[in-house]
């Protein structure tokens, strides 16, 4: 099956050299790496990492304010002495 890839320069570099050390076609490098890469997903079947378990929720959200983000240490100083007021 033919695939097509575009690589950065330095990608196509370095396939083109391992090709050269190896004495290899670049597809059989490429496949290679591939195989290399799924193996070593494989034999890491252990406990996710926290971002592994929700990467796939990163960057999900729509709406809401824009500046959720911004000036969070002033807001969660305000709920903190909001919070000792009431104590």
């Amino acid at each position: 099956m033919a695939l097509s890839a575009r690589l950065d320069s330095k990608t196509e570099a370095l396939v083109n050299r391992m090709a050269r050390r190896r004495g290899q076609t670049k597809s059989q490098v490429i496949r290679e790496a591939i195989r290399v890469l799924a193996d070593f997903q494989e034999e890491r079947k252990g406990p996710l990492s926290p971002y592994e378990a929700i990467a796939h929720l990163i960057g999900c959200a729509h709406g809401g304010p824009p500046d959720l983000s911004e000036r969070t240490g002033d807001k969660f100083r305000r709920i903190l002495l909001k919070q000792r007021r009431r104590e």
